[in-house]
């Protein structure tokens, strides 16, 4: 099969509408095949004391990062999308030949936006959540089609995962990512696909390496290298209005990833060599420890959001 391409809208709508309605008609008039949004709440942002100020030991090294509650709450409360902008989403992407999918980052959350009409019931697993094994059986009762990013997640677990989905008989795709925000060519480890082929026959690369550094070199790399998914951050408007605007291709980007794809594996091993000599670092190794970031981003990120359990405290999605 052709790799699909998926464009991850994000956070780059910066909460509007009109912006998120032409960011979904940008992806598809380059040439994506599905576009991905995010179902996240600032309501659902949890509090944990040791990211207020960030952790470091005696010796100087970081053991926890430092990303303030409020600062959080904040920043994401200006970009809450409610369950008609969901619909909205939807109807936008069913309209341009898209197909829609959304990542769902609080189990309290589930229902609300699982009762949306959402074509051929797909869904999007971050990679913190890999390993989320309750979630994941949430999410069957109302999804078929899963796409599963595994970044910051131990092999043991992603063997858990695999074991559950077949357990629940869903079709399931492992993407390999590094939860590093940029992460380079030469962590990208894209050989990581082979090792997740032993749990199922579709894998991929979500892409977060930095444009202004690589290009798209490593979403190029990962069709070369037989991805059947590349997923990658999407954006219209400038790097610097957004977030995620350092790891977001544009649509004239996304339209040379199209083009790469559409050619024989000859000819983008050729356009590999000669636009791209540096392309072959980020193929790395089947297996590998995750870094220090990588492990510190797990950390943090695996337990930011979370569902009410109605006495103050907290319900977090792998309990």
């Amino acid at each position: 099969m052709a790799t699909k391409i998926i464009a991850e809208v994000c956070q780059n709508h910066n909460g509007s509408r009109e912006t998120l309605e032409r960011m979904i008609e940008a992806a598809a008039q380059s040439g994506a095949d599905m576009v991905k949004m995010q179902s996240i709440w600032a309501a659902d942002v949890t509090k944990r004391e040791r990211f207020e100020e960030g952790v470091v030991d005696a010796e100087g090294k970081q053991l926890a990062i430092k990303r303030p509650y409020e600062a959080e709450v904040d920043r994401l409360s200006k970009l809450d999308l409610s369950l008609e902008d969901h619909q909205f989403f939807i109807d936008t992407c069913v309209k341009n030949g898209v197909i829609p999918l959304t990542a769902i980052f609080a189990r309290n959350r589930i229902k609300e936006v699982a009762a949306l009409d959402w074509p051929g019931r797909w869904i999007k697993v971050p990679s913190y959540d890999c390993a989320s094994l309750p979630l994941l059986r949430e999410l069957a009762e109302h999804f078929d089609n899963f796409i599963i990013s595994t970044g910051a997640t131990y092999d043991k677990e992603i063997a858990a995962t695999a074991a559950l989905m077949k357990e629940l008989g869903k079709h399931f795709v492992f993407l390999h990512c590094v939860t590093s925000y940029p992460n380079t060519l030469e962590m990208a480890n894209l050989a990581r696909m082979n090792w997740l082929r032993q749990f199922t026959d579709e894998v991929g690369w979500s892409d977060h390496t930095k444009i202004q550094d690589n290009d798209i070199v490593a979403a190029k790399a990962a069709i070369y290298l037989g991805a059947e998914y590349v997923e990658r951050h999407f954006t219209i408007l400038p790097e610097g209005e957004t977030k995620d605007g350092p790891v977001s291709m544009t649509p004239e980007l996304l339209q040379a990833l199209v083009t790469f794809r559409s050619l024989s594996k000859e000819d983008q091993k050729t356009e590999l060599d000669t636009k791209h000599p540096q392309w072959a670092v980020a193929i790395g190794t089947e297996t590998r420890e995750m870094s220090d970031v990588e492990l510190l981003n797990r950390d943090y990120y695996r337990g930011r959001f979370a569902s009410p359990d109605g006495e103050g405290g907290w319900v977090y999605n792998w309990e």
